[in-house]
């Protein structure tokens, strides 16, 4: 698989407070803020770090919450390879209005490997993209 980007989601309920401690000690800056979710770039080397507060009836990622998202240019067939190599898809591949198709399997530390490629966002999530 070609990985074109690598950025970690930590699922959180103190988001805020992890806004505000990555801008004040790495010059990070909001390029997706909805409130629950939030991707902060790292000023100078791009650098991206995601957070996301657990929603409602959302599945859990092993004991550290940590989720691992690999962009991709085409998630459609990494779901193919995937699936046919005999990986359990923990998320179904789908489109999500917030700008992205993907799916998700489980690590054998119980991480969850999110893999997607960019779409256009809803009109309701456009309004939440920053950079």
């Amino acid at each position: 698989m070609r990985t074109n980007k690598l950025s970690a989601c930590f699922c959180t309920t103190e988001i805020g407070a992890c806004k505000e401690f990555y801008n004040k000690y790495f010059a990070a800056k909001p390029i997706f803020d909805c409130g629950w979710y939030v991707t902060l770039k790292i000023e100078g080397d791009g650098l991206e770090i995601s957070f996301i507060q657990p929603q409602k009836g959302m599945a859990t990622f092993g004991g550290a919450g940590v989720m691992l998202n690999f962009e991709v240019d085409d998630v459609d067939s990494e779901h193919t390879r995937l699936s046919k190599e005999g990986l359990q898809v923990a998320m179904p591949l789908e489109d999500h209005p917030w700008g992205d198709r993907g799916f998700s399997v489980m690590d054998p530390i119980g991480n969850s490997v999110y893999i997607y490629s960019g779409r256009e966002p809803s009109d309701e999530f456009k309004k939440f993209h920053l950079g």
